[in-house]
């Protein structure tokens, strides 16, 4: 294929190698000149020698209608270079904004993410979480279910059938001011009576009722000066022969369910009263006033024992 002519002086004949082919010298194609151009007649021209082009002045509409530019390195300003608007007469061109103009963090141009707003982002989520936890925590004590968990949580009271097992130990409870009697106050019957030959009784004098190992023998303590009607605990000295016994506890005229538990506390040897002395109790109602109490051996009891005292506590204990 050769070159050809389609028209004078057309932008695409403007060939500035047309001097070097035969249809082009032809068709009037010169070879540059010291200080014009070269390339057809009449052809536009473009090209200029280095050094010739004065910037920062107004120039000719190209006949494309735009502005010749030179571009210097890639990322650097041209320091030759004047905007168009900046020309007198120049055009007034509307500025677009890049759809991205972060840079990175050390500062350059191009396209890398702004890390610097992503870490403050990051950052301001981390305290977030951080306040929310602290305030959660600040506030776990006020928890309406923890307050309606406590809200009628306390206990009621309530009264055991069972006779208690009394402690090992011979020494008296607290009385709380409450009446106490030993032996040798208690009325006695059917063929009960006081001893004080065997050691360790705790009543005053060492005095104790015996003979209480018959089927209708008894000790009755008639009580005075109780403050108020409501529960207390009576407790019983006593001392068996190395085994168990029971009998029966009457207050004010009626019987107990629970028994008085004779038993061998005190771990003393088989037939040794001497070291067969401790405690037992009961949990019993009184009336304000004047009661009676009573201990005795009924049919089917267990009675082989000595009894030194009785005393009286307030409310139900267990020691």
């Amino acid at each position: 294929m050769t070159s050809g002519n389609n028209g004078a002086s057309t932008p695409e004949d403007d060939d500035p190698f047309g001097y070097l082919y035969a249809d082009g010298q032809a068709n009037g194609a010169q070879p540059p000149s010291g200080g014009g151009g070269y390339g057809y007649p009449g052809s536009v021209n473009r090209v200029r020698a280095v050094g010739q082009r004065q910037y920062g002045q107004q120039q000719a509409a190209s006949p494309y209608g735009q502005i010749p530019q030179q571009q210097g390195a890639y990322g650097q300003p041209n320091a030759h270079y004047a905007a168009p608007e900046t020309h007198p007469g120049g055009a007034q061109t509307a500025q677009q904004q890049p759809a991205y103009s972060g840079g990175s963090g050390s500062g350059g141009r191009g396209g890398g993410p702004n890390t610097k707003g992503l870490l403050i982002g990051a950052i301001a989520v981390v305290a977030a979480v951080v306040i929310g936890i602290s305030v959660a925590m600040l506030g776990g004590d006020d928890d309406p279910g923890d307050k309606g968990s406590e809200a009628g949580s306390t206990p009621t009271q309530s009264q055991q059938s069972s006779a208690p097992s009394p402690s090992n130990s011979n020494s008296q409870a607290a009385q709380d001011d409450l009446p106490t009697i030993d032996a040798k106050a208690l009325a006695l019957a059917g063929g009960a009576t006081t001893a004080s030959d065997v050691k360790g009784a705790q009543a005053d004098g060492g005095v104790y009722v015996t003979g209480f190992n018959q089927v209708g023998s008894s000790v009755t303590w008639s009580v005075n000066g109780i403050p108020k009607s409501g529960k207390y605990t009576v407790y019983v000295g006593f001392s068996v022969p190395g085994k168990d016994g029971n009998a029966t506890l009457t207050v004010n005229g009626t019987p107990s369910t629970s028994p008085v538990n004779l038993k061998n506390y005190a771990k003393g040897p088989e037939g040794d009263y001497e070291k067969g002395w401790t405690k037992t109790y009961n949990w019993i109602q009184l009336n304000k006033g004047t009661n009676t109490i009573k201990v005795s051996c009924e049919q089917g009891n267990q009675c082989d024992a000595l009894i030194d005292q009785m005393w009286l506590v307030n409310g139900w204990v267990d020691s």
